[in-house]
């Protein structure tokens, strides 16, 4: 493990973060080591201290930034070497609602943690998903912030029952409860929980 790149991403330091990566690729050095063996865990440690309400949201997104700036140099490498993602997920927000903040963070999470992510962006309709399945994605993930936008996250739900694709769900007004009501098979409360949820849903081990 890179201490001082594990310390830059939990600092949220993206400056120091892009140095130590662009040096280690100038000197010819696993990359990809970097990203599995201190990348990814730094990711894990920040979700974990966010769970247990150590960092709040505005930490937690710097550090995901940071983390965010790091993926930049190194995806290229990963394309590269044939580096395989651990899955393929999509995420965007439901039809009707604009908001992205939930969105990008448990984008950003997921990143981080080794899955390959398709952001569709906000206001994603039933079609948008498919075609992002369509392209592989073995799972999707729907965020609402708006109580009137709900509904549609069930539509979705409906949609591919029958289907293998899991549908995980989260945002503010969203709830276990409603997740069990519709019948998704994930719901997460925070980013950091997105990741362990997400591993559970595809039975995938941490």
């Amino acid at each position: 493990m890179n201490q001082d790149l594990f310390s830059a991403i939990s600092k949220g330091n993206r400056k120091v973060v892009t140095e130590i990566i662009q040096s280690a690729i100038s000197k010819n050095e696993n990359v990809i080591a970097l990203l599995t063996d201190t990348m990814i865990p730094a990711m894990r440690e920040i979700g974990n201290r966010f769970s247990r309400n150590e960092i709040f949201v505005p930490e937690m997104l710097i550090a995901a930034r940071a983390m965010q700036a790091g993926l930049v140099l190194v995806e290229p490498l990963l394309v590269k070497s044939g580096h395989k993602a651990i899955a393929k997920v999509a995420i965007g927000t439901v039809k009707g609602d604009l908001h992205d903040i939930g969105k990008n963070l448990v984008a950003m999470m997921l990143k981080g943690a080794g899955f390959e992510v398709m952001d569709l962006g906000v206001d994603c309709d039933k079609l948008k998903f498919e075609r992002a399945v369509n392209d592989g994605a073995q799972a999707i993930c729907l965020s609402a912030l708006l109580t009137t936008t709900m509904p549609y996250m069930k539509e979705i739900v409906d949609h591919f029952k029958g289907s293998q694709v899991k549908v995980l769900i989260g945002g503010a007004p969203v709830t276990q409860v409603y997740a069990d009501e519709i019948g998704a098979h994930g719901y997460s409360s925070s980013a950091g929980e997105a990741v362990e949820t997400m591993m559970k849903c595809l039975q995938l081990s941490a």
